[in-house]
């Protein structure tokens, strides 16, 4: 069976391969250096180290002694103190050394201060020692007094400007501080001051020492989150000259294509590196990459290195089952996901992954034992409790069914309404299948109040809410309230182009044509694009339903060069296929249907489509029952598509298959009269014409409720015709056998 509908959001969770690169920049400059001896000169490039060594001992006398001098107070006087008295100045750094290492062993704030006043007692002796400022800066950022770190190293530029310590420490006060402002929510502006610091301490550094990598890789980093690419990529590349395989440079290289959503280019620089030379870190990101670009197989690959590179990793099993799953390879993806199951047996993932193959073969019992077992080991996972939703309404256990999703709806209520965009979205799958079972169970009013929980939620839900509302009413035949309830959506989002449409649409079924049409037309005025070819494809639907073909042909053609992209013009041809289809010209539209195919092989309204056709005239049934079956395995709850594959099975003689799938169609889809009436036509092939007689009156009961739109000329003729036979048969053997024959 055939059905359409406008485009709808992609409801089913994705579970999508997360590119991991190298630590941000918090964790680089959080760390301080590790503790350093006394240094060898306090003056650069002049006098040799004394005789004497500077002690280590724990203990201040001892160190006094070691020194071979004493205490001595700072001159006064201006014109001593400009002369260096290096062997004092060696003195108090001993003394410094042996505070800083009884703090970092005993962590006392005392000697912390008892170190710090020794290094300025070591700058008096030597004020022009820019090792000794540079040492006492590093105290002051590793006893976290980091403004008079940058105080400190500030004044050591002025007197030494390319004191390279001194910039990257600076750099590092800078590295920290946009760390922290991040982590605590700083003003952008604030942040934007510490960012344009950074650079130029690192900008400076480089200059001093060019062939430093890390530094390269730092300001390369800097320039990324300045959003200035080009400088990022000419460091990261400048890197990459002097350590052509290193990691990180690869990696980052990798990472600012992939930001600035070159994705290509990022494969190429990954790629560069030999096969040999690669990293199972370069091997994971380059099939995270390939994920990206939708090449299964290229990430396969990719994966399998790094898994050959470090066996057993179970972020790279796990993507690696993931692209397998991916392109379908089912029993390798089985292999993987098995493994990691049993390398960590308390983790339930994988036993998820493990059953949603398992439905996908088409073992649903094996597959609702194994999601139990996830659901056991984990009640709290909101993925295990969906699929279990979903193997239990493929079972056909509605009431299971429903009580799972009302579960998982529970799990994700919060008493006061408030909730973030991620759990909204959780909320609210939840929510429409559940109301997709209810309407399955033929339980309306139910279905209504799941989508009223979605619409409490406003913006994109609350529509999705609204429409869930109008299809169940239209489901139930209720056109008045369908319309009614696009009325009242409209009004409380005036401004959602999409609900109007919705509006548009149900005026046109509801013998106001002209209203629709003109409705949906006013919304091209000030559109963009994108609008403007949502509301061409809308007023496509609307006049193919009304029959107005040229009208329709119309509004394909201005639609056509908005429809750039690959979705857009798949559903451009599936519509022109279905234009030509209900006019007969089955050529044509199998034509139109082949072009949307070879753009979205598994476009599961495509295949259904063009599979039924065929099926219904009896021709190419081989090919429809491949192509149908496809659209069940996509969408294994769908009732039009079980009764598709009823409707093929009958045409091939293949009856047991096709009074399953027809019955299922028909438990799904109680108010659709083309369901009932292939039932009705399977039972009388199969003998059983009072069976047949009930569906066909059925058939007809739903197709006297249905809006004129939903119906094919000539097909409730076609099912009084057969009812009338079949009562007249049914009298005919009553009066024969004097008696109502059971079946």
């Amino acid at each position: 069976m055939v059905t359409t509908i406008l485009p709808r959001l992609n409801l089913a969770p994705r579970f999508a391969a997360v590119i991991v690169f190298l630590p941000a920049l918090a964790p680089l400059c959080a760390q301080s250096s590790p503790a350093s001896s006394p240094k060898a000169n306090p003056t650069r490039g002049q006098q040799t180290q004394p005789s004497v060594a500077p002690a280590q001992s724990t203990h201040v006398e001892t160190a006094v002694a070691d020194a071979g001098a004493k205490p001595a107070t700072p001159a006064s006087d201006s014109a001593v103190a400009s002369v260096p008295n290096r062997a004092q100045a060696y003195y108090h750094l001993a003394l410094a050394s042996v505070y800083e290492d009884d703090a970092v062993s005993e962590g006392h704030t005392d000697e912390w201060n008892q170190a710090i006043e020794q290094y300025k007692l070591a700058l008096d002796a030597d004020p022009d020692s820019a090792e000794l400022s540079d040492d006492l800066a590093e105290l002051y950022f590793r006893a976290d007094r980091v403004n008079d770190a940058e105080t400190t190293a500030r004044a050591a530029l002025k007197s030494h400007p390319n004191d390279i310590d001194a910039h990257r420490l600076l750099g590092r006060i800078y590295l920290r501080q946009l760390g922290e402002g991040e982590n605590a929510g700083e003003s952008s502006t604030a942040s934007s001051d510490v960012l344009d610091q950074a650079i130029a301490e690192f900008e400076k550094i480089v200059a001093l020492d060019p062939r430093s990598v890390e530094d390269h890789m730092v300001l390369g980093q800097l320039y990324t989150v300045k959003h200035q690419a080009e400088k990022a990529e000419a460091e990261f590349k400048t890197a990459q000259a002097i350590e052509p395989e290193s990691e990180e440079v690869v990696l980052n290289l990798a990472r600012l294509y992939a930001e600035s959503g070159d994705i290509e280019h990022a494969v190429k620089a990954i790629e560069a590196v030999p096969v040999d030379g690669r990293t199972p870190k370069m091997e994971f990101t380059l099939g995270a990459l390939y994920d990206q670009l939708k090449q299964p197989k290229d990430a396969i690959a990719a994966y399998q290195r790094a898994d050959d590179l470090e066996p057993g990793d179970a972020q790279t099993m796990d993507a690696l089952a993931s692209a397998l799953l991916s392109d379908d390879q089912l029993d390798e993806a089985l292999k993987e996901y098995q493994a990691l199951a049993e390398a960590n047996a308390d983790d339930a993932e994988p036993l998820v992954h493990i059953a949603e193959i398992q439905r996908r073969q088409n073992k649903y019992e094996d597959a609702l034992a194994t999601i139990r077992k996830a659901r056991k080991i984990d009640p709290t996972s909101l993925e295990a409790g969906f699929t279990e939703g979903q193997i239990l309404d493929i079972l056909g256990r509605f009431d299971d069914a429903i009580q799972t999703y009302q579960e998982m709806v529970d799990a994700t209520s919060h008493a006061n309404g408030a909730y973030k965009e991620d759990e909204k979205n959780n909320r609210a799958i939840f929510l429409e299948h559940l109301a997709a079972v209810y309407l399955e169970e033929n339980k309306t009013d139910q279905a209504i109040a799941a989508y009223e929980k979605m619409i409490e939620m406003e913006g994109s839900f609350a529509a999705r809410g609204y429409q869930g509302e109008v299809d169940a009413y239209r489901d139930a035949h209720q056109f008045d309230k369908a319309v009614a309830i696009s009325r009242k959506a409209v009004a409380a989002n005036p401004q959602d182009r999409d609900l109007k449409l919705m509006l548009a649409g149900e005026l046109a079924d509801q013998d106001h044509p002209d209203e629709g049409i003109a409705m949906a037309k006013s919304l091209l005025d000030g559109a963009n694009p994108d609008e403007q070819r949502s509301v061409w494809f809308a007023l496509v639907q609307i006049n193919i339903r009304l029959h107005r073909w040229k009208d329709a042909e119309d509004a394909l053609d201005k639609a056509e060069p908005l429809s750039t992209k690959k979705d857009d013009r798949t559903y451009l041809f599936f519509l022109r296929g279905e234009w030509a289809e209900r006019q007969k010209h089955l050529d044509q539209a199998e034509q139109f249907f082949r072009q949307a195919l070879d753009l979205d092989p598994d476009s599961a309204m495509t295949l259904n489509y063009l599979g039924y056709m065929w099926a219904d005239k009896g021709i190419k049934l081989p090919e429809a029952l491949k192509m149908i079956r496809q659209a069940v395995d996509l969408e294994p709850v769908n009732g039009a598509y079980l009764d598709s594959l009823g409707w093929v099975y009958f045409k091939l003689g293949e009856y047991e298959l096709a009074e399953d799938n027809l019955r299922q169609a028909v438990n799904r889809d109680q108010t659709d009269p083309t369901v009932h009436m292939h039932l009705g036509d399977l039972y009388e092939k199969t003998g059983r014409i009072r069976l047949a007689a009930a569906q066909w009156q059925l058939s007809l009961d739903e197709f006297a409720k249905s809006s004129p739109a939903d119906i094919e000329p000539g097909d409730v003729e076609k099912v009084q015709k057969k009812l009338e036979g079949a009562r007249v048969r049914l009298a005919k053997e009553d009066s024969s056998l004097g008696e109502a024959k059971p079946e």
